[in-house]
């Protein structure tokens, strides 16, 4: 897969490509299809694994020739040590999870650097809907407050909290719209917010 074929499929994975380092050994939490790891493999020389528990993305990622490892991300990252990879990839599925703060940490424990990324709940739309006494739907949020798989909403601002909280260090924060960035009122006009993340330097 070349960077046009994922910037035409997923414009926002295209954006967070360009974070992650050629040849960086990567841990893709949440892999799903394998499409990040496909195209990090074959046009960036990235090594790595992927984390999934649905059997048929693990299956799908498996026929990209994606390494997965069939886990539950709840259960942590137990498997592997500190500093294991030099970027930790967690896309769109922190949101998903009960425990988010234990999560994270794990994700920058066995990460040198993390990139995470979530739908933002304060984009505007969003906002509308709730006023209008709807639960959001949107491409961010493209599901029914019934049959959602995100457990946790947040904004922008709220995460940029735990990360400090966490003694984390944001490297660079954007607010994407439809893959691209959003620089004025991003946390009102961006639908999807993107962290890079690191470890404090312990002095």
């Amino acid at each position: 897969m070349n960077f046009n074929d994922l910037s035409s499929a997923r414009p926002d994975l295209a954006f967070i490509a360009h974070w992650v380092p050629e040849n960086a050994h990567v841990l893709d939490v949440g892999c799903g299809d394998g499409v990040m790891m496909d195209y990090l493999q074959s046009d960036k020389q990235c090594s790595g694994y992927g984390i999934e528990i649905a059997d048929d993305k693990v299956l799908d990622s498996t026929k990209r020739g994606v390494r997965v490892i069939q886990q539950d991300m709840e259960n942590g990252l137990a498997l592997f040590g500190d500093n294991s990879f030099d970027t930790v990839l967690c896309l769109s599925s922190l949101q998903m999870m009960k425990h988010v703060e234990p999560l994270l940490r794990d994700i920058v424990r066995v990460g040198k650097e993390a990139i995470v990324s979530f739908p933002n709940f304060a984009y505007w739309p969003h906002r509308v809907a709730l006023l209008k006494g709807r639960m959001p739907v949107s491409e961010s949020l493209p599901y029914e407050w019934y049959d959602t798989p995100n457990v946790r909403c947040a904004t922008i601002n709220d995460f940029r909290d735990l990360a400090v909280e966490c003694g984390l260090e944001v490297i660079d924060c954007v607010a994407l719209a439809e893959g691209q960035r959003v620089s004025f009122l991003p946390n009102l006009r961006g639908d999807l917010a993107v962290f890079r993340l690191r470890k404090k330097a312990s002095h």
